[in-house]
């Protein structure tokens, strides 16, 4: 057997089985869509098998796209868990034979509770077909499986037609890049929308603050107890006045010169580039790599240093 050819074969097989969705779609699509978007409750969607894997995704994406959504196992819902739906709830069920045991018990009690039935299917006459308020058919011609048992392309158009659904829904909600954040805070969009500099700046004892008389023997051992790799230098009035950092040590040591004795005035940078607490640490990614530079002192509304912030901190934090 030629494996790549074979592989190639599968492609092609279920890259028409979706493409030949389109010409199906028409006034279900629209009424799914307009159930879900009236809908007071929660999407629940259910199913069996490889269709109950695809129900799963497509309810991970309507919960994270802005519908509230939540998976139900059809078998768990026959002994007890269908406790979990309401009238106020729309039904998203999946079954490509639309015959399954367990769905089919599901129709009259659903009914019976008044809640609203889209289908997801392989089979428009079956039995969630004649059910449901609408149907969406992801009837295909052939399975990739050569045996035609093992559901390939027929779960392959219910992942598009899923998605389908849940992106027309995502566009009607006006759903925005900020939003997709608020529901992934730990992903990397999230953390680049989200995540401020106050999240994680280095505070107190590991923010290492001292005055411009301070002698660079005593601001060294200060950098160092705070594991830092600069300090903040403030006037009399505990304003940020500049910054002394391991590069401005090896540039005067490079010099030749004798400096731990020196007030650390003598040797900082002045006028540092700083930032607020309330900024976006993905704005303090930017002009740490315009600027070249490796610190940043974080400063209140009077430029008095809060916080320090390292490129080192914002490494950990995957913003970097």
């Amino acid at each position: 057997m030629d494996i790549l050819k074979r592989a190639r074969q599968v492609f092609d097989i279920e890259a028409k089985a979706v493409l030949e969705l389109k010409s199906g779609l028409g006034a279900d699509f629209r009424r799914a869509v307009k159930i879900i978007m009236s809908c007071k409750g929660r999407v629940v969607v259910t199913g069996m098998g490889k269709a109950g894997i695809i129900g799963q995704k497509l309810s991970a994406t309507l919960a994270s796209t802005g519908t509230p959504s939540l998976f139900l196992h059809s078998a768990e819902a026959i002994h007890g868990d269908l406790g979990r739906v309401t009238r106020e709830d729309s039904v998203v069920i999946l079954s490509n034979s639309g015959e399954t045991d367990e769905v089919k018990r599901l129709l009259p009690l659903l009914k019976k509770m008044g809640a609203k039935v889209v289908a997801v299917t392989g089979n428009a006459s079956s039995s969630l077909a004649k059910y449901s308020d609408a149907v969406l058919n992801t009837c295909v011609k052939k399975e990739a499986c050569p045996l035609g048992l093992a559901p390939t392309s027929s779960t392959t158009a219910m992942l598009a037609m899923c998605d389908a659904l849940a992106v027309c829904l995502l566009d009607l909600r006006g759903f925005k890049e900020q939003d997709f954040a608020f529901y992934h805070p730990g992903g990397a969009l999230g953390k680049r929308l989200l995540l401020k500099v106050e999240d994680i700046m280095r505070k107190g004892p590991a923010n290492p603050v001292v005055e411009e008389d301070s002698k660079i023997s005593a601001v060294l051992l200060k950098i160092t107890h705070a594991r830092a790799g600069s300090a903040s230098v403030v006037d009399a009035k505990g304003r940020l006045s500049g910054i002394f950092t391991d590069g401005d040590l090896r540039r005067n040591l490079e010099s030749g010169k004798s400096i731990t004795g020196l007030p650390v005035r003598e040797v900082m940078t002045r006028n540092p580039v700083r930032v607020r607490a309330q900024m976006l640490a993905a704005e303090a990614v930017r002009l740490l790599q315009e600027k070249k530079i490796d610190e940043l002192p974080v400063v209140d509304e009077k430029s008095r240093p809060v916080g320090l912030l390292d490129v080192q901190d914002l490494l950990k934090a995957g913003l970097i």
